[in-house]
């Protein structure tokens, strides 16, 4: 089969290639999906790049947490019932050489979650890590029905999954963004406050909305905003971070014990079994209730896996996804 690898991290250009691989065979409890689509996340990229000096795991890696495709061969204990099932999957690389970057990918069957009718491809192949990372930000402790959520960076992958399965568990969702357009990737997602966290004055017009604090942020830039944060949350708030911002981060503790706000730290890669099937259950009912909207979507060949990693870097607005068959 032909892949996308890399054998020592460094930059796209330099270490990501197209290879020929042996087809991989499901083992007892898997299954093996033939890829459609293969989503490009920011780990993906991170990871390629050698972020923090970490060492490969592998002589060998193909990159790609998420994708969808059909299953095409099954190991022993799964269903038969499962050949020529659509699924989208996620954490496909975790703790494996070979992720979704590839004509054939091999997963424990429950990572293969059975598609719904009339999820395309690229919205499918979108959803794993944002929208896991999304839920566990959002429902790790419990439900926020009539809660006020705040949705740092509102058009991208977690921050637009965040707001609409906030919307969607009964939230009232406000979301910053840096410019119009984003804006308003933010608004269709369902926000119903949008707000240039830049612009001066950016914590009044928040607290105008919810006069009472917002009672959960989920953070993508914990550095860059936490100022802002703690001038809008409520009493007992919950300030949820799932990206290592690279700016620095420097906390005042009185404005933290004052208001009884939690500082919590979130990583999808870590989180347990039960709480990836809740996610991925949630994910699905929201799809088969056509409740998703996907963000754009900019396509790449395989052959193209360089440009992919590049675009992501690049910091594109909306979903990268590499077109496999």
């Amino acid at each position: 089969m032909k892949a996308g690898a890399y054998r020592r991290t460094g930059p796209a250009r330099e270490v990501l290639e197209i290879v020929e691989l042996d087809v991989p065979n499901p083992g007892p409890g898997e299954v093996r999906v033939r890829m459609r689509r293969a989503g490009v996340n920011p780990t993906d990229v991170k990871s390629r790049a050698g972020y923090r000096g970490r060492p490969m795991a592998f002589p060998m890696q193909v990159p790609g947490q998420d994708g969808a495709g059909v299953v095409d061969a099954i190991g022993e204990g799964v269903e038969r019932a499962r050949l020529g099932e659509r699924v989208w999957l996620f954490h496909t690389a975790l703790g494996r050489p070979l992720g979704s970057a590839a004509e054939l990918a091999v997963v424990p069957e429950w990572q293969a979650v059975p598609l719904p009718n009339g999820t395309s491809d690229d919205q499918a192949a979108g959803l794993g890590i944002p929208f896991m990372t999304a839920h566990r930000c959002l429902l790790a402790d419990g439900p926020v029905d009539g809660a006020t959520i705040l949705v740092a960076g509102g058009a991208g992958a977690v921050g637009n999954a965040a707001i609409q399965l906030a919307r969607r568990a009964g939230a009232r969702v406000i979301a910053t963004a840096s410019n119009e357009a984003k804006s308003e990737l933010a608004r269709q997602a369902g926000a119903e406050l949008v707000v240039d966290y830049t612009a001066p004055g950016a914590a009044d017009t928040i607290r105008e909305f919810a006069p009472d604090g917002v009672n959960r942020i989920v953070e993508v830039a914990l550095g860059t905003n936490l100022e802002l944060d703690l001038a809008v949350a409520a009493r007992a708030a919950k300030i949820v971070t799932y990206s290592p911002d690279p700016s620095p981060v420097e906390l005042s503790l009185m404005p933290l014990i004052a208001r009884d706000v939690e500082l919590m730290f979130m990583l999808i890669y870590s989180a347990p079994e039960a709480a990836l099937r809740e996610a991925a259950e949630c994910i699905s009912d929201a799809l088969r209730d056509d409740a998703l909207r996907p963000l754009p979507t900019r396509r790449f060949q395989l052959d193209d896996v360089v440009a992919a990693h590049e675009a992501v870097e690049a910091g594109t607005v909306g979903k990268v996804v590499l077109e496999i068959d």
